[in-house]
């Protein structure tokens, strides 16, 4: 029961992820579209590259989606409402979504094609700006709940949840985690305007299916990370702790959806730029902030 209801609820949070996608980016909103799509995808021929490495072009959507998998266990939507509840789950989660760019560069590099390898490479980039600005946001967050434990993390905001309490982390997590799903600003993996889709050019049918699908679980599990460290989680009023943990997370994911709409995709050099000079400035500045305010007002 307690694997099955998550499961559950991942499986529908990924379509209703991407009814909400095609609305944003098709302008219609259609309950059956992603369906369709998915069904289309399935009955296609599944064309292989000329002359792929067949080894990284078979596993690069299933390490994917193992990825995304992996780092939602950690995630809880209740307090028993939780696939797997380990001592270190922050630190599992950022090891689950480090697997994300070795996923990447394998789907770029098997096919052995230009756009899905320069779309590879790209990630490799982004990753490197926004790696630390994954960890050290969640260093402060484990810093004020004294522990790694994801449902620690959530009891520990009930007086105050953690967006309040470290705003630059909220920000600096929230803009590494557009990068690692690669979302609007930061889609330079796929590119549709230049890459002809980049690493998703070469695949087609079953394994672009996977592709798709690994995205959107990726997607939910960022945005629950997002909830599990600065939004309190399951803390609410009247309504079951479930269904505030579902609220937020659709709720930070279609923000994360609708804003890169309307912001001009980045260059590579000037995030890892910025990220690097500004990003990790701030992060260190959040660490320390934190701990100061954990000596003099503990809360």
């Amino acid at each position: 029961m307690s694997v099955a209801m998550p499961l559950l609820a991942l499986a529908l949070g990924a379509y209703g992820l991407a009814v909400l996608e095609g609305w944003v980016v098709h302008g219609r909103l259609s309950l059956s579209r992603p369906a369709l799509a998915a069904l289309a995808l399935l009955g296609r021929e599944s064309v292989l590259a000329r002359t792929p490495d067949r080894l990284f072009f078979e596993a690069g959507p299933v390490l994917l989606l193992v990825a995304g998998l992996l780092a939602v266990a950690v995630i809880p939507l209740a307090p028993e409402l939780i696939i797997t509840d380990l001592a270190n789950g922050a630190l599992f989660l950022n090891a689950a979504l480090a697997y994300v760019l070795v996923a990447l560069i394998m789907a770029g590099w098997g096919p052995n094609g230009a756009y899905a390898m320069i779309g590879g490479w790209r990630f490799l980039g982004q990753f490197i700006a926004y790696a630390m600005l994954i960890v050290m946001p969640i260093t402060a967050v484990a810093m004020r709940a004294e522990s790694l434990s994801t449902i620690v993390i959530v009891t520990s905001q009930e007086g105050l949840w953690n967006i309040l309490y470290q705003p630059i982390g909220f920000v600096l997590f929230i803009v590494a985690a557009m990068g690692l799903a690669w979302l609007p600003p930061l889609d330079l993996p796929t590119a549709p305007g230049d890459l002809a889709g980049g690493i998703e050019a070469e695949y087609t049918g079953v394994r672009l299916a996977v592709l798709r699908l690994a995205r959107m679980v990726i997607i939910l599990a960022l945005a629950g990370a997002t909830v599990t460290f600065y939004l309190g989680g399951w803390l609410g009023p009247w309504l079951p702790a479930w269904a505030w943990s579902a609220l937020k997370i659709l709720a930070v994911a279609a923000a994360m959806l609708i804003f890169g709409r309307y912001v001009p995709r980045v260059r590579e050099a000037r995030y890892l730029a910025v990220s690097w000079k500004l990003g990790i400035s701030l992060a260190l500045a959040n660490i320390f902030l934190v701990g100061v305010i954990a000596l003099l007002v503990p809360l």
